[in-house]
This record gives structure tokens, C-alpha cells and sequence, in this order.
């Protein structure tokens, strides 16, 4: 297998989706396992890609860990990088979703969100080869919540900056994961300046910046390469190189929306290391990647889970020649 081009550092976990629509977290009568978390999420999609890519993170020895480890390497995804605890639980999310089948986090059942395996990702132990080939780390933002975890994060930016590789942050905000908003603020903040590119959701942006303008936040930061923020059946707004725009979601029928933002980015990284970094530097070139990222989000809305729905590049160029944005 070749060394992977990207690396994703965070959660894999199982997300409970309810199986009743429109109610809430008491009511639901019974929950169907997906995987997912969201890095691990952006692993598969880039793999079914057809781009290398290594997931870095921890789950517990215990068997919804052993489920995920198998289904991370069943899709091709490397997982060097994947630490076991010994008695820590590996996580699971549960799920409600409205009539839509829009979804919202909606707590860890038993377990407080301090006491899972992903929270215990030692900084030590990760691969220093799998950094020395890779040219992208994509890092979301939960790992920053606790303190063992965060220590992982700030030794990956290490290790990145070091082997020259472009950074990407996925602010990926969910406030169950975290006991103090500020906090999170703060410290999601912190890792701005050290970031080439930067996701959002668009209530992500409006969160942290006071604005969803992509342009406007490429230039507060003054540091990063491309900002992207996206926003559902709205469809998404980028800023990269200076060149600003934005595009409308594709019209299709959608059946679950979790992983599509995961989608989105896999397709953009995808994208970005078949044109080149220089390459968004031309106007026409920048929406096509985008264009891209956004038929990659949408053919994951059509099926349900996360990973499970991920489209392959023939099936997503097969879909942008008979869709018109």
C-alpha cells in the first residue's frame, strides 16, 4: 500500500441515528450504529477517492473499537496511526434527527464525554514516518477538549510544520463535547494562526468570526490559504488564492445529512492534490474544485451513515456530467 498523502487526526466513533424522525432523545424508540466522527469520516471518502490517506486516533479495546479498526482498514484507509485503550470505551454519539432528517447531537448515553478512549490519544505515540511522507494533516477540533488528546493535537502541528506539510482545520463545533464554550472558543482560536486551510459551517463562522463571508474571514486571518464554509441546501462559499465565490447545492433528494461537510472537504483535498496547490490561483480552477468538494457532500446526502454512502471519483464525475449546478 503507498504512504498516505493525507493524514486525519480525531474521533472515530459509532453515531446512534434514531430510527423514528421528529422526536426526541426519550422518546426514540430504537437507534441504528453508523460509523463516523468526522476525520475519520474525510479518511474514507478520500480513500474511496482514490487518494492514500492514514487515520490517526484512539478507541478501546473493547468491540464497537475492534468493528470500526476493521471497517477503516476494509476501506483502505491506514491506520498506523490508530491507538488502543485498554479500558477506556471507544465512543458512541447518539443521534436525533427531525423530519428532515436533518441531525443534532444529542449526548454519550451512559458515559460522561470525558471517560472515552478517543479523550486518552497519546502525543508520544504518533508515527513520526507517517509525516515524513504525507502532504496534507486534516485536524478537527474536538481532540482540543481534553487534555491528553490536546497535547496529541499540538504534537501533529509539531511534526506537520516540521516535514513542510499543509495543515488543514475542520472546526467541526459540537458543544456536548465540551463542559465551556469560551473555552472552546479560545483555544479553537488559538490554532488559527498555524492553519493553511480552514472549514466552517456557516453557524461556525457566524460563532467564531461574526460574519459567514469567506473572503472577509481569509483576510482577518491574514495567515491561511483558502477558507470554505459551507451551509447545507444553501450550498457553500470559498475564498482561496483571492479568488472569491459562491456556489449553490446541487437539487437532489436528500436522505441523511450526516458526513456530507466530511464529504465536501475529502472532495476539496482530493482535489487540491490533483491540481496542486498553485492551481487555485486561477479563478476557473477554484470553482471546479469546489464544484467537486460540493458533488462529493451532496452524493453522501442520498443514502444513509456517514461512510457507508461515500461516493467513488467515477461515480462523482459521473453525476457532475449530468448535473449543472
Amino acid at each position: 500500500m503507498s504512504n498516505p498523502r493525507v493524514l486525519c487526526l480525531g474521533e472515530v466513533l459509532f453515531d446512534c441515528l434514531a430510527d423514528q424522525l421528529g422526536l426526541k432523545l426519550e422518546e426514540v424508540k430504537s437507534w441504528t450504529p453508523y460509523p463516523g466522527g468526522a476525520p475519520a469520516n474525510v479518511a474514507c471518502a478520500l480513500v474511496k477517492l482514490g487518494t492514500p490517506t492514514g487515520f490517526i486516533g484512539a478507541v478501546g479495546e473493547d468491540e464497537p473499537g475492534n468493528t470500526l479498526v476493521t471497517l477503516l482498514k476494509d476501506v483502505g484507509v491506514d491506520t498506523k496511526g490508530v491507538q488502543r485503550h485498554p479500558t477506556a470505551p471507544t465512543r458512541q454519539v447518539y443521534v436525533v434527527r427531525d423530519l428532515a432528517g436533518d441531525r443534532s447531537f444529542a449526548g454519550f448515553g451512559k458515559y460522561n464525554t470525558t471517560e472515552f478512549a478517543d479523550t486518552r490519544l497519546q502525543a508520544e505515540q504518533l508515527p513520526r514516518s507517517l509525516f515524513q511522507e504525507a502532504d496534507f494533516l486534516v485536524l478537527g477540533t474536538l481532540e482540543l477538549a481534553y487534555p491528553e488528546s490536546e497535547k496529541a493535537i499540538h504534537r501533529a502541528l509539531e511534526l506537520a510544520e516540521y516535514y513542510d506539510l499543509k495543515i488543514v482545520l475542520d472546526v467541526n463545533w459540537r458543544p456536548v463535547f465540551w463542559h465551556d464554550e469560551n473555552i472552546a472558543r479560545q483555544k479553537i482560536a488559538e490554532l488559527f494562526k498555524q492553519v493553511d486551510f480552514l472549514k466552517l459551517s456557516k453557524e461556525e463562522a457566524d460563532w467564531l468570526f461574526d460574519t459567514h463571508d469567506a473572503g472577509a474571514i481569509t483576510y482577518r486571518l491574514d495567515s491561511v490559504e483558502g477558507v470554505l464554509i459551507t451551509d447545507g441546501e444553501n450550498g457553500c462559499a470559498y475564498c482561496l488564492a483571492e479568488n472569491e465565490g459562491q456556489l449553490p447545492s446541487f437539487s437532489i433528494p436528500v436522505v441523511d445529512t450526516t458526513g456530507a461537510g466530511d464529504s465536501f472537504l475529502a472532495g476539496f483535498i482530493h482535489q487540491l492534490l490533483q491540481h496542486g496547490i498553485q492551481g487555485m490561483g486561477n479563478a476557473e480552477t477554484a470553482k471546479r474544485i469546489v464544484t467537486y468538494a460540493s458533488a462529493v457532500g451532496a452524493l453522501t446526502t442520498i443514502k444513509p451513515g456517514a461512510i457507508a454512502s461515500q461516493p467513488t471519483a467515477a461515480e462523482v464525475e459521473a453525476f457532475l456530467a449530468s448535473h449543472q449546478i
